[in-house]
């Protein structure tokens, strides 16, 4: 199998196995209209197996939402075929309106227009909780 190379766009490495498509779906890669490379299950002498997301193209990405998907990620920025940035993401203390408060009760669920907040609770459990609830995040 033969995947060009990037001259200008985001490599997104070391992905779990198997947690690109949830990474595709959240950070909305469907709608793009550029090439974007999905490799799962690709051997890693660090990981055993990972994922790739490859985007020919340069976005603003949001840096907390790949990072609550996978701290262990490595960003790459390509441009003109060469790597000028490598960023290595850690779990963000805050994500907004990536997931949503499963309370029924929660003051989101009335007031539709209320930023989702959650805060990381527990960092080695990667716990995250409500905002307005304290209700924990499910995954």
């Amino acid at each position: 199998m033969v995947i060009d190379a990037i001259k200008n766009g985001i490599v997104i490495d070391h992905i779990a196995a198997g947690k690109a498509m949830e990474l595709y779906q959240t950070l909305g890669l469907g709608r793009l209209d550029c090439t974007v490379a999905i490799l799962k299950n690709v051997p890693s002498q660090k990981l055993g197996r990972k994922d790739i997301i490859k985007i020919d193209r340069d976005l603003n990405l949001d840096w907390d939402v790949i990072g609550y998907v996978d701290p262990n990620i490595t960003v790459n920025i390509i441009r003109d075929g060469e790597r000028v940035e490598k960023r290595l993401l850690k779990l963000p203390d805050t994500i907004t309106n990536v997931i949503r408060c499963r309370n029924p009760r929660c003051i989101t669920s009335v007031e539709q227009e209320l930023p989702q907040v959650f805060k990381l609770t527990d960092r080695a459990a990667r716990v995250y909780r409500c905002l307005y609830c304290e209700t924990q995040a499910g995954k």
